[in-house]
C-alpha cells in the first residue's frame, strides 16, 4: 500500500472509529514524524542536487551553513557543468590545480569552506548575471569582454578575487538600474 493511500486510510479509520479517534490521531502524527525525521536524516547524508542548491542561492543563512559545511564534489560538478567555465578556470577561481579537484572527486572531498565560500558567490553572481542580462549567452558575452568601468579587464578575470566579484555585481547593480558608467 502506498503512503498516501494508507494515510487516506488511516483518516477514513478515524472518522469511523471517533471514540479514538484521538489515539489513532497521536500515532499516525507519531509515525508521520518519525517519517519526517528519517526523510530529513536521509536528504543530510546525500549530496545535495543543483535543484535544491539554486533555491538556496536567496537564503543567505544557509549559504552560511552550506560554506561552512563545505561544498561536495558531485554538487561541485553540477554546478560546473551548468556554468559555461571550464574545470581549467574553476581551479584558477579556487586556486586549487585540476589535480587537486580530481584528487577531491577521487576521494569524495568536500572543498574546504573557503573554496566553498568562493563557489557560492560565483554561482550567485552568475544568476544574478543571466538575470539583468536576460540570457546566459548575453551575460557570457559580456563577462568576456573589456568593461571600461571595471579598468578595461575582463571581469572574468576577476572571479579568483571576492574584491573582484564585488566589483562585478557592483557593475551589474548599475547595469540594472541603467547606471552607465
Amino acid at each position: 500500500m502506498s503512503k498516501v493511500a494508507c494515510h487516506k486510510f488511516r483518516v477514513i479509520y478515524i472518522s469511523q472509529h471517533k471514540e479514538n479517534a484521538e489515539l489513532i490521531a497521536t500515532q499516525i502524527f507519531s509515525n508521520l514524524t518519525k517519517l519526517i525525521i528519517i526523510a530529513i536524516f536521509t536528504t543530510n547524508r546525500r549530496s545535495m542536487s543543483i535543484a535544491q542548491f539554486n533555491s538556496k542561492l536567496l537564503d543567505t543563512v544557509e549559504l552560511l551553513k552550506l560554506s561552512r559545511k563545505g561544498i561536495t564534489i558531485g554538487l561541485f560538478e553540477d554546478i560546473v557543468k551548468s556554468s559555461s567555465y571550464t574545470l581549467k578556470e574553476w581551479s584558477k577561481f579556487l586556486h586549487l590545480t585540476e589535480r587537486t579537484i580530481q584528487r577531491y572527486k577521487k576521494e569524495k572531498r568536500k572543498f574546504e569552506p573557503l573554496q566553498s565560500e568562493r563557489i557560492i558567490e560565483i554561482t550567485k553572481l552568475n544568476f544574478k548575471g543571466k538575470k539583468v542580462f536576460g540570457s546566459k549567452v548575453n551575460f557570457e558575452e559580456w563577462m568576456n569582454s573589456k568593461i571600461i568601468a571595471l579598468g578595461n579587464v575582463r571581469p572574468i578575470e576577476l572571479l579568483d578575487s571576492s574584491f573582484g566579484i564585488d566589483l562585478i555585481i557592483d557593475e551589474l547593480g548599475r547595469i540594472e538600474h541603467g547606471i552607465l558608467a
